[in-house]
């Protein structure tokens, strides 16, 4: 989650053990004395409380960057250096 944060450029205003809290990546959230968009980095799960966006880091990226659940983990994979892990049947 931390990884996709610092992809994204989030930078929290304030911190709370593992809950950060600063301004929504997704709308025009720009005051820093607003703090709608909250990360639990331990649960992995983020949620914003004005545009209602939720999710875990796959969804964040995935919503982040326009893209389908699939296509932006294997970009996200891509983008942070890691191998996709590929999931093959018999």
């Amino acid at each position: 989650m931390e990884q996709v944060l610092t992809l994204i450029g989030f930078e929290p205003t304030r911190r709370r053990g593992d809950q950060w809290y600063g301004c929504c990546p997704f709308h025009d959230s720009t005051s820093n004395r607003r703090t709608s968009f909250s990360v639990n980095v331990a649960m992995r799960v983020y949620y914003c409380h004005k545009c209602r966006s939720q999710g875990d880091q796959i969804q964040l990226w995935a919503a982040y960057t326009q893209l389908g659940n699939r296509p932006a983990a294997i970009d996200l994979c891509r983008e942070i250096g890691r191998e996709v892990p590929w999931i093959y049947r018999w």
